[in-house]
């Protein structure tokens, strides 16, 4: 058996990679977070992100229980499984899970930060960090969902450049997740304001829409003074950019969209 090690700190997207990184290099199984995954579905294990503390969860995740392995065991024998990809926070980690599967060695060491954007990377931390959103690449239909008081939703599903369904993902907030960050709507329209209010080729401001149940996205309605003397999609351009950049100095992170529409000269 070929043995792929994928490793990375909390909250940097490795489970939402690993349906695409897997097809990429032809790996038949992934095992995240003590969940064996077979061509995108579900095929044994319980999920780490069930647990109640994170203690618990790191030792779900290594498979400390032996029932738990014998169970993910079985499975690999019973699909017959020639590659697997490990997915941990370090190369230690994913050593820890070979050898508690009895794997052998590990063959390729992965890294998230060579297979995802700083920008992608971003976005993950953000929605862990801020939201207390974790993924787990499996159907949504396959969670056990009384395990989770709280948020668990669709993710989406993973398409190859193809157009071949690789899986799909589900979105929960696991009970050990305490330190999420709440951050009011009304801070992120604040922000928002005070770089509109700053431009003097502005007459009026309508902030028509603002999204903040995940990255945040706005439409607004803008009034030019006149005269125009200027080109317009440059000043659009360099005002979306500005935007930007605010939200990332107070949030750490760029808003998925920016909708602009000039609605009339004053």
């Amino acid at each position: 058996m070929k043995i792929y090690s994928l490793s990375g700190p909390s909250g940097t997207g490795k489970s939402t990679s690993a349906l695409q990184f897997a097809h990429d290099n032809n790996i038949e199984a992934i095992m995240d977070d003590g969940i064996l995954i077979v061509n995108g579905e579900k095929a044994a294990g319980t999920s780490a992100k069930f647990e109640k503390n994170t203690l618990k969860a790191v030792r779900r995740a290594i498979l400390d229980d032996d029932l738990h392995k014998a169970e993910v065991l079985e499975a690999i024998h019973t699909h017959h499984v020639k590659s697997i990809l490990l997915i941990g926070t370090s190369d230690k980690m994913t050593k820890k899970i070979a050898a508690r599967l009895q794997l052998g060695e590990i063959d390729e060491f992965h890294y998230v930060q060579n297979i995802r954007t700083e920008k992608e990377i971003r976005i993950a931390k953000y929605v862990r960090e801020i939201q207390g959103k974790h993924v787990m690449p499996v159907p949504y239909r396959q969670v056990e969902q009384n395990f989770f008081k709280r948020l668990i939703q669709r993710g989406k599903e993973i398409f190859s450049s193809s157009q071949v369904k690789l899986g799909e993902t589900t979105i929960v907030q696991p009970d050990f997740h305490q330190n999420s960050v709440y951050i009011s709507r009304t801070v992120f329209t604040d922000v928002l304001e005070h770089v509109l209010e700053k431009q003097d080729k502005l007459a009026k401001f309508e902030i028509a829409n603002m999204q903040t149940d995940g990255i945040p996205q706005m439409t607004i309605a803008l009034f030019l003074k006149s005269p125009v003397a200027y080109v317009v999609p440059e000043f659009l351009f360099a005002l979306q950019k500005e935007i930007s950049q605010e939200f990332f100095l107070h949030f750490g992170i760029e808003p998925e969209t920016i909708h602009v529409q000039i609605k009339g000269i004053k």
